[in-house]
């Protein structure tokens, strides 16, 4: 038998070519597939990164604004604490200013009146003095010019100035006691 030659691709041929071509195309739509997910993939990366760079930005922002508060707080704690050292300081400054004031004007007080009691000693000493020696005169002179019945008059008269002067003294010493005491209270 002959054979012929045909122009005709067998369908084998045929089917195979087209398989050929339908491989090729199914790899275009695969690797075009995958950069679409891959765009979409690095598309959603972005996105994501940019979420959470805003929410990083966020949570910096409230840091911030916190760590302003706190201190604004220490800074308003510590005024107070220097204001309340400051007022602590200048009350201790008036206590020991007003100590100091009145030990001042108590040793003036008392150096007033322990001159005043001097004084006042003094002054009794010298008036009991001078009685004493009004008496020794009185009682020289009344003996001189008396007579024996006088004498037994001049001691009991002796004995009552004596005791008059006795009762002066501690009446007066009794009113000095009284007028320090008042001095005192005052």
């Amino acid at each position: 038998m002959a054979t012929r030659k045909t122009d005709k691709k067998s369908e084998i041929a045929t089917a195979g070519a087209h398989l050929g071509t339908a491989a090729m195309e199914m790899g275009t739509a695969v690797s075009h597939k995958i950069e679409a997910l891959g765009g979409a993939v690095s598309a959603g990366m972005d996105r994501a990164g940019k979420r959470v760079m805003k929410q990083g930005a966020r949570v910096q922002t409230k840091i911030g604004a916190l760590v302003k508060a706190a201190e604004k707080q220490l800074a308003k704690a510590q005024a107070q604490l220097s204001k309340a050292g400051a007022s602590a300081e200048k009350s201790v400054k008036a206590a020991e200013k007003k100590l100091e004031a009145t030990r001042r004007r108590t040793g003036k007080q008392l150096a007033t009146l322990q001159a005043g009691a001097e004084r006042k000693a003094k002054f009794l000493q010298k008036a009991i003095e001078k009685q004493a020696a009004a008496l020794r005169k009185a009682v020289g002179a009344t003996t001189q010019a008396a007579a024996p019945k006088k004498a037994a008059v001049k001691a009991t008269v002796a004995k009552k100035v004596a005791k008059k002067a006795a009762a002066k003294p501690a009446l007066k010493k009794a009113a000095t006691k009284k007028a320090a005491a008042k001095k005192a209270a005052k």
